[in-house]
């Protein structure tokens, strides 16, 4: 057997731990499947994406959707003149 050694952050390793404990596996277990599945898709075997939005992002597309759903009013402004007033505030 190999080993294999990973620094890893321990919040993020308890929960992990927890749902493999809930699973009823072990963390080595679910390693072991991570890697057979590695080898058998020959590649990560989940979405990897880059494009995951940050927090200002994740702020602006909720806000959005509450726009969207009615639970909050969008600010409309007469011209520029009131448009740069209400952003000096």
């Amino acid at each position: 057997m190999a080993n294999v050694n990973v620094r890893i952050d321990p919040k993020l390793k308890k929960q992990a731990e927890e749902v493999f404990t809930s699973l009823g596996i072990s963390a080595s277990s679910a390693i072991i499947m991570f890697y057979h599945q590695v080898v058998r898709t020959k590649s990560i075997p989940f979405e990897l994406k880059a494009d995951i939005p940050n927090e200002t992002t994740m702020a602006a597309i909720e806000e959005a959707d509450d726009i969207e759903k009615g639970k909050k009013k969008v600010k409309t402004f007469t011209n520029v003149d009131v448009l740069m007033k209400d952003l000096e505030k």
